[in-house]
């Protein structure tokens, strides 16, 4: 069948919208790829563009050589290993309930107005410091992992996402037998997989790129996760964390060379996880957004 003219425009803008917006987000990380890889001279005189000139390595080798990197990196693994089952596990306990109808769960709208509130208001930096203070656990690794523990953004579209399973499979198992756990585990759990890969890679990548948290809750820089470490040598400079090696490398590297390589470490680890879970990304942000 022949397309109207209607529908021909409407493809072509569409393709238009679409190249501009992957040009917007390819054509950065490529600029920054062209500075890492150029010497901080052509970076300084604008030479640089989309690739590199005069070719070194120079930057990834500033970036690298610290041992707190390996530190660093460790940490934030350790954050991401520990952080992200604690964040799915407190986020299907939260959810299951909240899916059910109010004649289920009379309780239901207090608890979701219970949490929705912390999405649109803050209690301030202040309290939450003192807070996490009190409990002790100032530069303690819990201090990096506990207070995210509960992602509300998460919970929501896991939220509208039972709420989408057929009730008969629910009153089918009921009548079986199967208590509400093991509802949860044994239906809801593989029945939403579209949906859990996609609060996994949220929850992977808020902790791998989290760094405001070892600013102010970490005294040592041992302790410190791989963004706040970046940022505080390569953004703040701090001399503490730079070997003498790298405080000779300070005047061969530039602050935007060894900027544009830490941000190619640190995402590494994300790109290599990403693709293999994008499939199940858009699938489940969209099931799980468009329910009420």
């Amino acid at each position: 069948m022949k397309k109207p003219v209607s529908r021909r425009i409407f493809e072509a803008v569409n393709v238009i919208l679409l190249t501009l917006m992957t040009l917007c987000a390819v054509l950065p990380f490529l600029n920054f790829l062209a500075i890492s890889l150029s010497e901080s001279s052509a970076v300084a005189l604008g030479q640089v563009g989309f690739w590199p000139r005069r070719v070194t390595l120079q930057s990834y080798a500033f970036v690298l050589q610290k041992l707190e990197l390996a530190q660093a990196f460790g940490v934030s693994v350790a954050k991401v290993l520990v952080g992200v089952p604690l964040n799915m596990l407190l986020t299907l306990l939260i959810a299951y309930p909240l899916s059910k109808s109010k004649e289920e769960f009379p309780a239901r709208n207090v608890y979701v107005w219970f949490f929705i509130v912390t999405m649109i208001f803050s209690g301030g930096l202040v309290p939450w410091f003192l807070i996490i203070s009190k409990l002790g656990m100032i530069d303690s690794f819990w201090a990096l992992v506990i207070p995210s523990a509960v992602p509300v953004y998460n919970v929501v579209i896991l939220v509208n996402f039972f709420k989408g399973i057929p009730k008969g499979i629910e009153e089918a198992a009921t009548i079986d037998g199967a208590t509400h756990w093991q509802i949860l585990w044994r239906i809801f759990v593989p029945l939403s997989s579209a949906a859990l890969a996609s609060t996994i890679l949220f929850c992977v990548v808020n902790h791998w790129n989290s760094w405001f948290e070892g600013m102010m809750l970490m005294n040592r820089p041992s302790k410190y996760p791989l963004q706040t470490y970046l940022q505080t040598f390569v953004v703040g400079r701090n001399t503490q964390l730079m070997s003498s090696e790298a405080m000779r490398n300070v005047g061969i590297v530039s602050e935007r060379t060894a900027r544009a390589a830490q941000m190619f470490v640190a995402t590494v680890p994300v790109l290599m996880i990403y693709p293999f879970m994008q499939k199940y990304f858009t699938t489940g942000v969209t099931l799980g957004g468009v329910k009420e």
